[in-house]
């Protein structure tokens, strides 16, 4: 048998195992578990870190003023150093919208070993912390939340004793290149955590997404958060870790009623938000880098190539594993596309999107050691020792 083919049946038992044995992570129907609303609804505070966002608050900052929430809630949103205005926004639709009561602060410029965003955090749970709550609801200030997505959360996070609810929100897919990456950021992030083993007790897997996060206030500092995660790029995944090992209980799901209003219209909008992070998650290891690269070109390039080359050659092996590898691909990327509400014509598509992401993954590897690695709004995160130690 030719190297061809050999190469074409590993990508095959690779499908065939993220099929089977990856946690069904390509099922979609993981939504907010069973739930019954509490006799008594706990006060939580809502915390909101925003730099710069002034674009996206029109739409997002209303919808959680006027959660439809039985029990006392508050907003905070700490203005991490905007200069669009930002908080001053944040006041003005406050005024006109009515609804939960908000406080805007801000921390200042984040000290060394800190990001902005955990570092606003940081300084909007100290505000809520004040004010004795029994939940935090973290969210993002391009995060829009349907009227009773407060009180779902709770309720779920109640009948099921999580310490940590997390939604993955609806990203918005507009533009062409929205359809063609944004579905597979979430199909691809749901392959690294699986979302059924995230729940499981004893589960060494953990993931949260950071648009919306409810957290019980003793698990957070329990969990020493955000003081714990503070140098955390990927911060989302960094909480939810360090919830788990507290002894918490979490869960994560897809979103029915929280959706992201940020868009990302051209490619080096999406290029920029995959980047700035890619390395990152991959500890900046050179090793995992290139295994990285070697496992996208196996199981997401190898199968249209082997049908391609077998066809062309003559080599039925290779044009046969390749071909079912492809349509195993293709299979498990559609429930993402119907989540998305998008034409199944795309997911054959998948493997170039894939060598999207690994254009993407070492482009961010390259802005890392040229210095300007994890970027985002002005300013460039170190990596995590580095910071630590200037901290």
């Amino acid at each position: 048998m030719s190297a061809l083919v050999w190469i074409a049946v590993g990508s095959l038992v690779a499908w065939l195992w993220l099929l089977l044995g990856q946690g069904f992570f390509w099922r979609t129907d993981v939504r907010l578990p069973a739930r019954v609303e509490p006799a008594e609804w706990p006060f939580v505070c809502v915390v909101v870190p925003a730099r710069d966002e002034a674009a996206v608050l029109p739409e997002s900052l209303p919808s959680l003023l006027a959660q439809d929430y039985p029990g006392r809630a508050e907003v905070f949103l700490v203005d991490d150093g905007s200069s669009d205005g930002t908080g001053e926004l944040a006041l003005d639709l406050a005024r006109r919208h009515g609804g939960l009561p908000l406080t805007v602060g801000s921390p200042g410029e984040p000290p060394a070993g800190w990001t902005g965003k955990l570092w606003a955090v940081r300084h909007g749970i100290g505000l809520a912390r004040a004010r004795g709550p029994e939940y935090l609801l973290l969210t993002d200030a391009d995060i829009a939340h349907e009227p009773g997505s407060l009180r779902e959360l709770v309720a779920a996070a109640r009948t099921g004793g999580f310490d940590l609810v997390s939604l993955m929100a609806r990203l918005r897919v507009e533009s062409v290149w929205e359809r063609l990456v944004v579905p597979a950021f979430v199909y691809f992030f749901a392959q690294l955590y699986p979302f059924r083993r995230i729940a499981v007790d004893g589960s060494r897997t953990a993931a949260a997404a950071g648009g919306c996060v409810l957290l019980r206030a003793d698990a957070a500092e329990r969990a020493r958060i955000p003081d714990a995660i503070r140098h955390a790029v990927i911060d989302d995944v960094a909480l939810a870790k360090a919830v788990k090992r507290g002894g918490g209980r979490i869960w994560l799901g897809l979103a029915d009623r929280v959706d992201s209003v940020r868009p990302y219209p051209r490619l080096h909008d999406l290029w920029r938000m995959v980047s700035r992070s890619a390395y990152a998650q991959l500890r900046h290891s050179p090793t995992l880098l290139a295994g990285t690269v070697a496992g996208l070109a196996l199981v997401y390039l190898v199968p249209p190539v082997a049908l391609a080359t077998g066809l062309a050659t003559g080599t039925a092996w290779a044009a046969a594993a390749g071909g079912l590898a492809w349509a195993l691909m293709v299979a498990t990327y559609l429930p993402m596309l119907r989540y998305y509400r998008q034409p199944p014509w795309l997911a054959p598509l998948l493997p170039v999107t894939a060598f999207l992401y690994l254009l993407m993954t070492v482009d961010s590897a390259v802005q890392h050691y040229r210095g300007r690695g994890a970027a985002w709004k002005g300013r460039t995160y170190a990596r995590p020792d580095t910071a630590l130690d200037e901290s």
